[in-house]
C-alpha cells in the first residue's frame, strides 16, 4: 500500500512547525528552505560550476598594494 498524504497529515504538519518555529521565524525557515531545494536541483543538473565562474568574472579583481613607508 502506498503511503499518501492527506490534508489531516499537512496541517499537522504546519501546526507541528508552526509550533518549533514560531510565526515570526516563519519567513525565514521559508525562505532558506527555498534556496535549498534550488540549490539541490541546480546541483543535480550540474549548473554549480558555471555558475560560479560567472560570479568571479562579474566581481571586480582587488589588487593588493603594498604602501611603502619612509622613514
Amino acid at each position: 500500500m502506498p503511503f499518501r498524504i492527506g490534508p489531516w497529515e499537512i496541517a499537522l504538519i504546519l501546526v507541528i512547525i508552526l509550533i518549533v518555529f514560531g510565526v515570526g521565524k516563519l519567513p525565514q525557515v521559508g525562505g532558506a528552505i527555498g534556496k535549498g531545494m534550488r540549490s539541490f536541483q541546480k546541483g543535480r543538473r550540474g549548473e554549480d560550476s558555471g555558475e560560479e565562474e560567472e560570479e568571479d568574472e562579474d566581481k571586480p579583481k582587488k589588487s593588493a598594494r603594498k604602501k611603502s613607508t619612509k622613514s
